[in-house]
């Protein structure tokens, strides 16, 4: 399994995806605006690694509070929350993570739990986070395996993989889960401009469980599709709307078109935590803006002429109309998404173990 983050005593360990795929490095954040930066800067990057670094983040910056009173420990846990919220605004796992870490510290302080207690509670809880992600995307695997073909390709925009999440991925998890069952499944991965988390991320973790994959520009994915050489889309999400609209990666929405016109299923695949029932439809879904230079310059050579304007928008919102289904842990769900989705998360918040579509 790839190693994307790790609690350690003296910090939190991730895997620097800015320097994949020609060098494996590891950065290791001591305090916890380290790991803001490292959500920051894209350094760990996918909705459910972010929500697990984030919690690590809350966790490493209560165990170092030098607070001897609850009233002092609260104001330091508002700051720590604030400025872990506000790394990234798209992808709805970070709120989902910073306000469990936030109502488990709440709980704690309610049942007059000491401070050395409450360190320990939430370095246990962080980790806990970690564990259940993995553990997640396993389920994923299972229910979204028979939904890929048994022989054919497999289209993927952006990286969804374990690099995205604690290991074994959300949508490469699905693939994964289909190869291991014996399908026989080829992988084109979109290059994913301008960040090119494709080409650099998903080629590499790919290519290291052996299953083929080519890489395509991308502008490359309608003719393919035009040519039947692409028999399933499947995606990750950053965040979902009540209605099933879901915001990922800049390009999906243009694929999800594509697909939809050459009779493709499209498949997203996500954990319960990126459903935001809060965000009604994906018109209400906070699009990120990043650098310029992430499209002026490539590898820190400038391609674009001085003085041209520049939009950058991280990620794009995809209707639910061209979705198939969204794979989840707890199962598949389908059209009408309103209320699979609704039904899905309140069996998910009062039964967990009737929580299945």
């Amino acid at each position: 399994m790839i190693p994307t983050l790790e609690w350690l005593p003296n910090g939190v360990s991730f895997l620097d995806q800015t320097k994949l795929p020609l060098e494996e490095t590891y950065v290791l954040a001591t305090d916890y605006q380290q790991v803001a930066t490292v959500i920051r800067d894209m350094i760990v990057r996918g909705a459910p690694a972010i929500g697990v670094s984030a919690a690590m983040g809350v966790a490493l910056g209560v165990s170092q509070s030098k607070a001897t009173t609850i009233p002092a420990l609260n104001a330091e846990v508002a700051t720590i929350c604030e400025t872990l919220a506000a790394t990234r605004p798209t992808a709805v796992n970070l709120f989902w993570a910073i306000q469990r870490m936030r109502d488990k510290y709440d709980t704690l302080v309610a049942a007059n739990t000491s401070i050395t207690k409450i360190k320990a509670a939430l370095i246990a809880e962080a980790r806990h986070m970690y564990d259940e992600d993995i553990a997640a995307c396993k389920a994923m695997g299972a229910h979204g395996a028979s939904l890929l073909p048994m022989e054919g390709t497999v289209l993927t925009h952006c990286n969804a993989g374990a690099l995205a999440t604690c290991g074994y991925g959300t949508a490469l998890g699905v693939i994964r889960a289909a190869v291991e069952r014996g399908h026989k499944i080829d992988v084109y991965a979109d290059e994913t401009r301008p960040y090119l988390q494709g080409a650099r991320l998903t080629a590499w973790e790919l290519l290291h469980d052996n299953i083929p994959t080519t890489v395509l520009c991308d502008n490359m994915a309608g003719s393919l599709m035009r040519l039947g050489r692409v028999q399933a889309v499947i995606v990750g999400a950053d965040r979902i709307a009540a209605n099933g609209d879901t915001a990922n990666k800049i390009g999906t929405y243009s694929v999800a078109v594509l697909a939809k016109e050459h009779n493709i299923p499209v498949y997203v695949a996500a954990p319960l935590s990126t459903i935001d029932l809060a965000t009604l439809h994906g018109d209400e879904i906070p699009i990120e803006q990043r650098s310029a230079t992430e499209v002026t310059h490539s590898q820190g050579k400038q391609i674009t002429p001085d003085g041209a304007d520049i939009e950058n928008p991280a990620f794009d919102v995809t209707p639910a109309k061209y979705i198939t289904a969204i794979i989840t842990e707890h199962g598949v769900l389908r059209a009408p998404f309103e209320q699979s989705i609704r039904k899905m998360v309140e069996a998910a918040t009062t039964k967990p173990e009737l929580a299945t579509a």
